[in-house]
């Protein structure tokens, strides 16, 4: 009796361990915007500002120093209000070569959309795939970067307050070409604990810039402006605020 109390108890412990999430630093969703606006340029330089930075290895150390040093990374595009799709899906990063897998995954990939401008379900669609991604963290981050404002789906504002009372802790924003899609971003995508928004002129100066937001997210630092452009982003109009 004792021995078959014994074996049903190891079972029932391994079958828990078998179920048990890793434990992450931060789980960060990148959310890249490939609606009409963005045309096949574009696309190349957005896609290959991402795949650089994680070679670098400035990013693969912020990793690193982290209190577990490894990250989860998802990676996904969208466009039009039911135009999501999960291109490179959440991966384990602990490693310089984890992180440099991660990147070949990303130069291999094909335009997944072209359509219209739904940022708010795109929030919404990847708000839903952090509780089951078999990882925790003391932080969980979306990361959307766009050209335009949202012309189709769900409000955005609407899209952003449900994902942060749902347990995301902070949507942060790149954006690129007009001024006034930054002012629009800041005012209705980001949000949550040291949200921040970054603004590139041009896709190139988004391939310039995006290694250092991956940095700073990785490192949950906040700096200000002024120290951001001392350290190379002078390319670049940054932006943050606060919400609960």
């Amino acid at each position: 009796m004792f021995k078959k109390l014994l074996t049903s108890a190891l079972f029932a412990a391994t079958a828990l361990s078998a179920q048990a999430n890793t434990i992450v630093d931060l789980e960060l969703q990148l959310l890249a915007d490939v609606s009409g606006s963005v045309d096949s340029g574009e696309y190349a330089l957005q896609l290959q500002g991402y795949e650089q930075a994680f070679r670098s290895a400035s990013v693969h150390a912020a990793i690193e120093a982290g209190t577990e040093g490894k990250i989860a990374v998802q990676y996904l595009e969208w466009s039009g209000s039911s135009q999501q799709s999960v291109q490179v899906d959440w991966t384990l990063i602990d490693t310089a070569a984890d992180a440099i897998a991660f990147a070949d995954q990303l130069a291999l990939l094909s335009r997944a959309f072209s359509g219209s401008t739904g940022i708010g379900s795109a929030i919404a669609f990847g708000a839903t795939l952090f509780g089951t991604n078999d990882f925790d963290a003391a932080r969980q981050v979306m990361d959307v970067s766009g050209d335009g404002t949202n012309n189709d789906g769900v409000s955005v504002t609407t899209a952003r307050d449900n994902a942060l009372a749902g347990g995301i802790d902070t949507i942060n924003g790149i954006t690129i070409g007009s001024a006034g899609v930054g002012t629009y971003y800041q005012n209705n995508v980001i949000g949550g604990f040291n949200a921040f928004h970054l603004h590139a002129a041009t896709f190139a100066d988004f391939q310039a810039g995006i290694e250092r937001k991956l940095i700073r997210e990785i490192s949950a630092t906040v700096s200000e402006p002024g120290t951001i452009a001392m350290v190379g982003l002078a390319l670049f109009g940054l932006a943050r605020i606060r919400r609960s």
